[in-house]
């Protein structure tokens, strides 16, 4: 099975899972779609040899991130969006990774990635900045 259509397949189930009840803001399923798909084309784009590049502003260290599962949650900051996704490096240590996306046209951009920076999604959420997204 390649990479691509595992990537593809994962995002289908994270769909079908973000479908359960919340509260928050509602979403159309053609608009999960949308997210979702964008979030992972923007990864395959980004992606060299296979892997997610970061560098690392305290160390300087470029390092190298695998995709493993994009989380089923979607989360609204005003008009755009958050996604999550989990990686791994190169040790095999996880690092999440939140993916800021803006609407654009009929799809969606991503405008920021904070990678193993869960402290700046949990700010925005205290501020009531971020909520959950139906």
């Amino acid at each position: 099975m390649s990479r691509n259509f595992r990537l593809f397949a994962m995002a289908i189930a994270a769909l079908q899972l973000s479908l359960l009840p919340v509260s928050g803001h509602a979403l159309s399923l053609q608009d999960k779609t949308v997210l979702q798909v964008a979030m992972q084309r923007h990864v395959d784009r980004q992606s060299v040899k296979g892997a997610y590049l970061h560098l690392d502003p305290a160390t300087g260290e470029v390092m190298k991130l695998h995709p493993v599962t994009a989380h089923p949650m979607i989360m609204k900051m005003g008009e755009n969006y958050v996604l999550c996704f989990d990686f791994r490096d190169e040790a095999g240590k996880s690092a999440e990774v939140d993916f800021y996306m803006a609407p654009k046209g009929k799809t969606f951009v991503v405008f920021h990635d904070a990678v193993a920076n869960r402290a700046l999604l949990k700010r925005l959420m205290k501020a009531g900045t971020v909520s959950r997204a139906e």
